[in-house]
């Protein structure tokens, strides 16, 4: 009975070893890759699994209507940051240090980046206030997004009246 515990302890030590996540560097130089070969942009989401608000933006983004559009001109890469007690384990190692660098450290989450093939910074989740848009739900919010969004793609007109029709929250 005891050596049983002792390798149903090991087995999932192994497991949890080998799921780990990939490291932040590692998930944006393939984002990158792909966005070199496929002429886009990375759309860059920094999330936690606790987050309302990311995966607010992960469904809207996800939608039969939008996630088309969004695969058009983008490619999108998620890194999980600041997660709490035993899911701290869904953390991509470096993906903090990453978030701070672009001085998302106080933003909040989700907070997102589009780059270039390059990996240069196109535009951020901050407005001209200097505050995170997060998931933007407002119309105010989801306007500034919908302007980012126009900045760094071909989107036309009409995908970006899709987006905004999905992203703005209806008046309850």
């Amino acid at each position: 009975m005891k050596y049983s515990k002792i390798i149903v302890v090991a087995t999932l030590l192994f497991f949890q070893l080998g799921m780990a996540q990939e490291k932040a560097d590692v998930v944006i130089n393939k984002a990158l890759t792909e966005a070199k070969a496929g002429k886009k942009n990375v759309l860059l989401m920094f999330h936690a699994s606790w987050c309302k608000w990311c995966k607010m933006m992960e469904k809207n983004m996800n939608l039969p209507e939008t996630q088309p559009i969004f695969a058009k001109s983008f490619v999108t890469a998620y890194i999980d940051v600041q997660e709490r007690g035993e899911k701290k384990a869904l953390e991509n190692p470096g993906g903090q240090e990453l978030m701070n660098k672009f001085h998302g450290e106080n933003a909040g989450l989700p907070f997102w980046l589009i780059l270039n093939p390059k990996g240069e910074v196109l535009a951020d989740s901050f407005n001209a206030k200097g505050e995170n848009l997060g998931s933007p739900a407002t119309q105010e919010e989801v306007s500034a997004f919908l302007a980012k969004l126009e900045k760094t793609s071909k989107l036309n007109k009409k995908e970006l009246q899709v987006i905004e029709k999905v992203f703005v929250k209806k008046a309850q």
